[in-house]
């Protein structure tokens, strides 16, 4: 199976250029990133005034993870910039504006042998889990409903990372759900600042 490849009539984009993370400590990211992950190093740039560094990682097809330094960044808030657990092992919830995880596409045929290498790499990583359309949208084993396979794991700074692979090609069926608005939520909607 490979990822969805759907028409842009609107704008010509050609996949993630990159996304911006920040990190406290860019040494440990590059070792884990670059030498646990194998993604290649491309471009240090030390930012003007002594405010910080921003590296940029290659992670395959033209796409990249780049990463912030500063000097001044206060740290992350679990429950709120990043989730408490990795999904599978706890809540997964965090705050609106917050990125919740970032996931990279791995091919179906390497996903099992991917999770393991991870874990004799030493990185923690939760269950394999196999979404599909049923009450608890994930199954313990993979059956011909299942969409897309994944597990999470976390980078040195929390950062929830997921490896995923498609399953199945979509159908128009698979977009029938009617997107909800701020009125739905339960939680107290503050002002929009923007």
């Amino acid at each position: 199976m490979t990822k969805p490849n759907n028409l842009n009539t609107e704008f010509e984009l050609d996949g993630i250029n990159h996304v911006a993370l920040v990190c406290s400590d860019m040494e440990r990211t590059v070792d884990f990133y670059s030498n646990v992950l194998g993604m290649p190093l491309i471009k240090a740039v030390d930012l003007p005034g002594g405010m910080g560094q921003h590296f940029f990682f290659d992670c395959g097809n033209g796409d990249c993870v780049a990463f912030f330094w500063f000097a001044d960044a206060p740290d992350g808030a679990p429950g709120i910039t990043t989730p408490v657990a990795l999904p599978g092992l706890g809540e997964m919830i965090s705050a609106v504006g917050s990125m919740n995880h970032l996931a990279f596409h791995v091919p179906e045929g390497k996903f099992d042998a991917y999770r393991q290498r991870l874990k004799e790499k030493g990185v923690r990583v939760g269950p394999v889990l196999n979404h599909d359309e049923s009450p608890m949208q994930v199954a313990a084993k993979l059956h011909p409903g299942v969409y897309v396979r994944s597990f999470y794991f976390s980078d040195p700074d929390g950062i929830t990372l997921e490896f995923a692979c498609w399953t199945r090609q979509f159908t128009e069926s698979d977009t029938d759900s009617r997107p909800k608005t701020a009125a739905d939520r339960r939680y107290a909607v503050t002002s929009d600042t923007r």
